[in-house]
């Protein structure tokens, strides 16, 4: 049986599947007073535009609050919505960054996106804000 791998695409959803709605906030008691929060994950997952084939990375979020702090729960559901999302690392991270951003209006946030060793490369992606 002949298959040819290069015609091969998995099905994934576009980025406007990514659940921005989910995400929750809680005052912050301290505003005013500076305390860097740094939230990481080993277990993030989207797919390749091209192929539809998984990628995995570790997400490391770190940011400096103003009035506002992410509510953990939801963040975790926001991530999951990137599983089946087709989406270029470059992107993903900056998208994550842009949404994260505009949800608690930090006074400074990093996201880096670690992902893992694809055919001999990998690749490391950091974005911060403000730009």
């Amino acid at each position: 049986m002949d298959f040819e791998a290069q015609d091969k695409k998995l099905p994934f959803d576009g980025p406007d599947k990514i659940d921005v709605a989910v995400l929750e906030t809680f005052d912050y008691e301290y505003a005013g007073k500076d305390a860097e929060i740094e939230i990481q994950t080993d277990e993030f997952t989207s797919v390749c535009p091209y192929s539809g084939l998984p990628d995995f990375a570790s997400i490391v979020i770190s940011y400096v609050p103003d009035q506002k702090c992410i509510e953990l729960r939801s963040l975790k559901y926001y991530l999951l919505s990137y599983r089946n999302v087709g989406i270029f690392y470059e992107h993903l991270v900056n998208r994550m960054l842009d949404d994260l951003a505009q949800c608690c209006q930090p006074n400074t946030m990093t996201i880096r996106g670690e992902f893992t060793i694809r055919g001999g490369l990998q690749s490391v992606i950091t974005a911060s804000y403000p730009r």
